[in-house]
């Protein structure tokens, strides 16, 4: 009973989503993490009034570290969120109607992290060493998943060890193997701190899509014109930022603190602004926010076959390229 109790709760809050926006044409966006200049576009589209030109004045909300990427969406309090396009799905196999309306990550973010020093050459190296995440959850877990189906291993092959959000210190301390983190910021942290390491990819053509523009399909059937708009200022957001990245963290200086210290104090964030801007951008340097149908629909694929959803979620039904 109690199950579906929170069931039908959860189905209500969805359907209420479309009608909860603080207005129109100010919609609130939810950044899922703490203020940081990989947020930057954002910061820039408000500052320099990109969103603005567009037809829109959206409050940008940064989430508590222990919140859910999409609480606040379901509950009416954000109309937009960056998240994981893997993490929709498996939202959505959860019942959360929710669609992804632009790329914000033009390629997948995580990666395996191995000492610059180790014997570990390539994913097959991967048998038999213990490897560090966070945990069973989220982008770390789906692409270590993916990386041992790339080795043609299992995880029976390898030794997973929770270590929660400790990756330098595991790694740097011989505790494990290996680590799985993110290139613009796991990889970035262990370069600041002095401890030389390589990163393997965890395939050559990842089946996973990393973060997104995400909005509810109730919101984007209401308010079509908010959310072209919305994606219209991120976008711009984004190529000020390649194009400018002194003048992004500048601007990031007014929402992310200890941006404006001396040269060796902002040496870290602007490392990792540096790797980001390799995230936002396509091979050939461009900025895009069309979404590759056939890269969903390979996501759609393996979360079903590693049991990430329980059932194939239907791709066409997660992204839109409506809104470009």
């Amino acid at each position: 009973m109690k199950k579906l109790v929170l069931t039908l709760v959860a189905v209500m809050a969805v359907a209420l989503t479309g009608c909860a926006a603080p207005g129109s044409a100010s919609p609130t966006i939810g950044l899922s993490y703490i203020p940081n200049v990989q947020f930057s576009p954002f910061y820039v589209a408000e500052t320099d009034g990109a969103f603005t030109a567009a037809g829109v004045k959206p409050t940008l909300r940064h989430h508590g570290e222990s919140e859910d990427l999409f609480s606040a969406m379901l509950a009416g309090q954000e109309q937009f969120v960056v998240a994981g396009g893997d993490e929709l799905m498996q939202a959505r196999d959860k019942g959360m109607d929710l669609v992804a309306v632009a790329s914000y990550y033009r390629a997948y973010p995580v990666e395996v992290i191995v000492p610059a020093n180790s014997s570990i050459k390539s994913l097959t190296d991967l048998k038999g060493r213990t490897i560090g995440l966070p945990g069973k959850y989220g982008e770390s877990w789906f692409a270590l998943l993916v990386a041992l189906r790339s080795a043609g291993l299992t995880e029976a092959d390898v030794k997973i060890q929770e270590i929660g959000y400790n990756q330098i210190q595991a790694l740097s301390q011989g505790q494990v193997d290996a680590v799985i983190g993110f290139s613009n910021n796991d990889a970035v942290r262990f370069q600041q701190q002095g401890f030389a390491t390589r990163s393997l990819a965890v395939a050559d053509s990842v089946p996973l899509v990393g973060a997104c523009l995400i909005t509810t399909t109730t919101y984007a059937d209401q308010h079509p014109d908010v959310v072209r708009a919305v994606v219209a200022g991120t976008m711009t957001g984004i190529k000020s930022v390649v194009a400018d990245p002194n003048h992004a963290f500048t601007v990031s200086g007014q929402y992310v603190t200890g941006l404006d210290g001396d040269a060796a104090a902002t040496k870290a964030p602007r490392a990792v602004l540096a790797a980001t801007i390799k995230l936002w951008t396509t091979p050939d340097g461009s900025v895009s926010p069309t979404l590759d149908e056939a890269q969903w629909a390979k996501m759609a694929d393996f979360m079903a076959q590693e049991g990430l959803t329980a059932t194939r979620q239907d791709p066409t039904a997660a992204m839109t390229n409506s809104f470009n």
